[in-house]
């Protein structure tokens, strides 16, 4: 039986597109209800605020790029491909993350407090650690060094458009140089799964 499209389901799917244009603090409640068919007061029923509505499809968003991108740290340029792939294949999902980078820093939140970013990334860095631990990777590097040169790596032609724009335009030539770099920087070791 095919599910229905919800109130709910609709204020979700605006709220992803509102925030991938637009960022947190841009973002529009009332726009958000008019794409989604429905009043303010009905976001508001379901969501306490925009930025609960921001967290609750952060989670979302996190999860299906997990899904998709899986890291073994023996093999850190084939993580680092698949996530130029699917940002580059899903370029919206990648202005709604790096929004809730620039604008929820967490700096500003308690660790106790609930953090999808945090947690997503806190949990490849303990993979990380342990693979280092295992003699899988280079120990000599911190873990969390590891995980932000591989994704600013990977990330390098969705954040810079000027220098895409000078560039060899094509995506796999792009992809290319993501690998080559993160394989200078991080050789696979042994075999990989």
């Amino acid at each position: 039986m095919a599910r229905t499209d919800s109130t709910r389901d609709r204020v979700v799917a605006a709220a992803r597109a509102e925030f991938a244009q637009f960022g947190i603090a841009g973002a529009r409640v009332d726009r958000i209800a008019k794409a989604a068919r429905t009043s303010k007061e009905r976001v508001y029923a379901y969501f306490r605020n925009k930025e609960a509505l921001y967290a609750h499809v952060a989670s979302a968003e996190l999860a299906a790029a997990a899904d998709a991108i899986h890291l073994d740290p023996a093999d850190l340029p084939s993580y680092a491909g698949q996530l130029f792939d699917y940002f580059t294949a899903n370029p919206g999902r990648h202005r709604f993350i790096a929004w809730g980078r620039l604008e929820l820093p967490p700096a500003d939140r308690s660790p106790a407090e609930p953090d999808a970013y945090r947690d997503a990334l806190a949990v490849k860095v303990d993979r990380i650690r342990r693979a280092q631990q295992d003699g899988l990777l280079d120990a000599s590097w911190a873990p969390a060094d590891i995980m932000a040169l591989v994704c600013q790596i990977a990330e390098t032609w969705s954040d810079q458009v000027v220098i895409a724009a000078l560039a060899d335009p094509s995506p796999a030539a792009r992809r290319a140089a993501v690998v080559r770099a993160v394989t200078a920087l991080f050789p696979p070791s042994g075999p990989t799964t």
